[in-house]
């Protein structure tokens, strides 16, 4: 009896409180709200340690002795005073070689600079290194290997190898170094042969590379590293003549660019690179395709230039690596890049689809006779004309510059760097507790 009544009872309120609910006069979210925000026992993250999305990356740069960097460029420079935005050298504007592995330099210029609003930045440089996200090692190890020796025999290259050695042993007494075994250091090498005699060392570590020709597996990989362009050695060809370039603003490009297809460059390259010497060949007779043997002068680097701006299409055949600097040349150039490189990765790929302004053919298929002249003759023009307003979109991208500048290609390295750290710190707190490492594999 006294069961039945109250369940009536539990039935009647039951039903009053979901009217009410229904019809709006009673709010329950308080209620829940307050379930929700009962404290927890423990907390799902640190948040010292995380990277908010909308922050910049905070980056320790070691403070090496100038013989590391910039007494390459330099050798007369102090190495007394801390190297700062005020006493860095500006880089030469007619490096050639040198300045399209010049990376280094502008990654460590970019820490330097202390202008401009912090919140446009992808990364800064923060003096305290209990709290940095990533190590930045300002090595110059691609200038070290073009200034050190002329060719890999020359006994000048001695000087390349004691210097990597002098820095490993600096880094592994570092305790940030070995708290890490040198996971979150970021160390750029974007000359093939950059670091070439102690690599093996450095494995774990974040590299930014130009692409991974030299690199095997468990060295260089995607998932741990950044792909990064080659400076730039031609000009830019910017809108309505920005920074006293000129400018790229004519009302048909496509007629304007006389033409069809460019290119201007060593033919002699070993690997993949073979495929230049059959494409010289293959593309010899035709009245609207440059293809010219050349070095790389100050005097060739301007014909390049020219070259690039009055041609509708520039080839980028495979180097003695899967890329090369003539990719970004015709970018900024606003020149269609024509990608033949079947192993070749792409700097930024997350973020651009290079789909949208180049044109991608196998090595098999550059090599039938007639198939890329014919391909890029039968080119929509609207089809082509949409390409051409791409680059123009996409270019800025790709400009290493002091001081630099929001969405450049210093803070797109940066960012980059900034989607890897939390596959770093997955594998740096796994390692501290794991008996057996990787008994997965």
């Amino acid at each position: 009896m006294y069961g039945k009544t109250i369940c009536t009872i539990v039935f009647f309120v039951f039903l009053i409180a979901s009217y009410s609910i229904y019809m709006g006069t009673v709010d329950p979210s308080p209620y829940f709200t307050q379930l929700q925000s009962l404290p927890r026992s423990i907390s799902s993250c640190n948040s010292s340690t995380a990277i908010a999305a909308t922050q910049p990356l905070r980056v320790f740069m070691y403070d090496l002795p100038r013989k590391f960097n910039i007494a390459m460029m330099d050798p007369h420079l102090s190495d007394v005073e801390p190297i700062t935005a005020e006493n860095l050298p500006p880089w030469s504007q007619t490096g050639g070689v040198q300045r399209q592995h010049s990376v280094e330099y502008w990654l460590m210029a970019s820490l330097l600079h202390r202008g401009g609003d912090d919140q446009e930045k992808e990364a800064v440089r923060v003096l305290d290194p209990e709290s940095a996200d990533a190590f930045f090692v300002p090595f110059f190890s691609s200038l070290s290997f073009n200034t050190h020796g002329k060719n890999m025999t020359d006994p000048d290259t001695e000087l390349d190898r004691l210097l990597q050695v002098e820095l490993m042993e600096y880094l592994e007494n570092s305790k940030y170094w070995q708290r890490s075994g040198g996971r979150d250091h970021v160390i750029p090498m974007t000359h093939p042969n950059a670091f070439r005699f102690l690599r093996q060392l450095v494995n774990a570590s974040i590299l930014i590379v130009a692409d991974f020709g030299r690199y095997p597996k468990e060295m260089a990989r995607l998932g741990k590293d950044v792909v990064s362009p080659y400076v730039h050695v031609v000009e830019s060809f910017r809108e309505d003549g920005v920074d006293g370039d000129e400018d790229d603003s004519t009302q048909d490009p496509f007629e304007a660019r006389t033409t069809l297809l460019y290119f201007r460059g060593n033919t002699v390259r070993k690997a993949d690179g073979k495929i230049r010497r059959q494409l010289e060949k293959l593309l010899a007779g035709n009245s609207d395709v440059h293809y010219e043997k050349s070095v790389a002068t100050t005097q060739n680097i301007k014909l390049s230039t020219e070259g690039m701006r009055s041609s509708k299409f520039c080839l980028h055949p495979a180097g003695d690596t899967p890329s090369s600097c003539r990719l970004f040349d015709a970018i900024v150039s606003h020149c269609v890049p024509v990608i033949i490189s079947d192993k070749i990765e792409l700097p930024f790929e997350d973020e651009i689809d290079y789909s949208e302004f180049s044109v991608f053919y196998s090595i098999k298929e550059a090599l039938e006779p007639g198939f890329i002249v014919d391909s890029l003759r039968q080119f929509p023009r609207e089809k082509w004309l949409r390409m051409w307003a791409n680059l123009k979109n996409v270019s800025h991208h790709f400009e290493f510059q002091y001081p630099p500048k929001r969405e450049d290609a210093v803070n797109m390295l940066w960012r980059q760097v900034k989607h890897k750290i939390p596959n770093v710190k997955l594998a740096v707190h796994r390692n501290r507790r794991l008996k057996v490492p990787d008994w997965w594999l």
